[in-house]
């Protein structure tokens, strides 16, 4: 259903025009002067989608009223009605803005055609704003999720590729994705992957942290807001749903939403509908929604503090993300990549790490995940003087210095690299025993791959070590 204005002077011509809007299921405002008409388009208590107005009126005419509509809003549809023998004023109008224009007197089946072009015409208008609306909000907010869908999502791991594999199926259909993951284990980075891979890559991705924005502005953000729906609401404000339309949108931090919020977020994603803070419309979207969290939902659930009809929406798809310490094979990759990145930015000597500080980086249990490392490894390129990073140019927490009173240090003076090398070994000896001379089983404990368990020990003699307790 559209809303149409109709301006005109004559009451037979105008009431008659109504009449047939109604019938067609639209509906019709009415103004019976040129100036009226503006008054009401201007007012912008209604969203005026069409408007017909007489061309010939007096003290103000239809030229006037059709200036005043397009500078008001450049994408209007304006339809012109003329007298018999004004045909070329009609054209002018046309070259002035207007869509098109209809002769008096006109049957009833022509008006109706005529409105329903206008109307598709307006369709294509509001599409092309609606994309340039979100082309500016691309540009001004998400300018730095462009490139390949994976283009920081480093690892080959076993745990990542599940991942991988898992995005890939995902981003070809168009369900509710739900991630879950420690803070700093890359959520958004998946949700930009699903968009990137998916039909909807040329629509917008849109993001919203949830838990970054006040409950009182949380409902204006996501859904919108009409004028006067609040003291500083002095204008519509599209919300982000809209602008996702045709796209993409991503609630991070989906688990901090208070329930009030969580039955609106129920009924969006059950009808794909919603209306605006203070407004009756109600507006259809047609959006895919990725959420994600830190937090056990169902935890939360059992707790009373999230809704279980909403969790069962959000988890059609669920897409569980491994903490580093989880798949520390990645973190040389990790590591690699983020040189790379920071070399600008740290303006570093350094083009790598050493295999000591290497070593040491997966030893370590990165509670703040890939953030975390990206933090460390930017702290360690402005620390290091030489072409690689070494030991000790790490942070003291990487290298648990500031638990030494828990660690049994070697007695005398030594360098750092054999401190850590017989660290090293007490560690892997003791998840040897830990495991009963098992080594797929003492790789697991380390987080290390097998084979490069096989080259510790032998490199300790660990395992010569056992062999010979256990003959004595």
């Amino acid at each position: 259903m559209a809303t149409v204005l109709v301006i005109d002077d004559n009451d037979t011509v105008r009431d008659g025009v109504a009449t047939v809007l109604h019938r067609m299921g639209h509906r019709a405002l009415a103004a019976s002067s040129g100036q009226q008409g503006i008054d009401v388009y201007r007012g912008d208590d209604e969203q005026i989608d069409l408007v017909i107005t007489d061309l010939k009126m007096e003290p103000v005419d239809g030229m006037s009223v059709l200036r005043a509509v397009i500078d008001a809003n450049p994408a209007a549809v304006v339809m012109m009605i003329t007298a018999h023998g004004t045909v070329k004023t009609a054209v002018e109008a046309m070259q002035a803005g207007a869509f098109d224009f209809i002769e008096k007197p006109f049957p009833v089946e022509l008006l109706k055609s005529k409105v329903e072009k206008a109307l598709a015409v307006l369709s294509d208008r509001t599409r092309a704003a609606r994309l340039e609306r979100e082309n500016e909000y691309l540009r001004d907010e998400l300018g730095q999720t462009g490139g390949a869908a994976f283009a920081e999502m480093i690892g080959s791991s076993e745990p990542m590729r599940r991942v991988f594999r898992l995005v890939e199926k995902v981003a070809r259909t168009d369900s509710t994705v739900h991630i879950h993951g420690e803070s700093g284990t890359g959520k958004e980075l998946v949700a930009n992957a699903i968009h990137a891979l998916s039909p909807r890559a040329s629509g917008p991705f849109v993001k919203i942290n949830c838990g970054a924005i006040p409950e009182t502005l949380l409902e204006s953000e996501l859904f919108g807001h009409e004028k006067g729906a609040f003291t500083d609401a002095a204008k519509r404000r599209i919300g982000r749903f809209e602008l996702a339309h045709g796209g993409t949108i991503f609630l991070d931090e989906i688990g901090d939403v208070s329930l009030a919020m969580q039955v609106k977020l129920l009924r969006v994603l059950q009808e794909r509908t919603f209306e605006r803070v203070g407004g009756e419309r109600t507006v259809a979207v047609d959006v895919r929604v990725v959420t994600a969290t830190n937090k056990n939902l169902e935890a939360e659930v059992a707790a009373g503090r999230f809704r279980e009809d909403l969790l069962y929406r959000l988890r059609i798809i669920p897409i569980d993300l491994p903490p580093l310490r989880d798949r520390r094979d990645d973190v040389p990759a990790l590591v690699a990549h983020f040189v790379e990145k920071l070399a600008k930015r740290t303006r570093s000597l350094a083009t790598g790490f050493s295999d000591e500080a290497l070593a040491a980086l997966q030893c370590y249990a990165w509670p703040g995940n890939v953030r975390e490392l990206e933090n460390v490894v930017e702290q360690s390129l402005v620390f290091a003087d030489g072409p690689l990073v070494r030991i000790d140019d790490l942070p003291a927490t990487v290298l648990g210095v500031e638990r030494a009173d828990d660690l049994q240090l070697p007695d005398g003076e030594r360098a750092l690299p054999d401190i850590l090398e017989e660290l090293e070994r007490q560690l892997i000896l003791r998840a040897y025993e830990k495991a009963g001379g098992v080594k797929t089983e003492t790789a697991r404990l380390l987080g290390i791959k097998t084979p490069a368990l096989y080259y510790k020990l032998e490199k300790y003699g660990i395992g010569d070590v056992r062999s010979r307790t256990s003959d004595s």
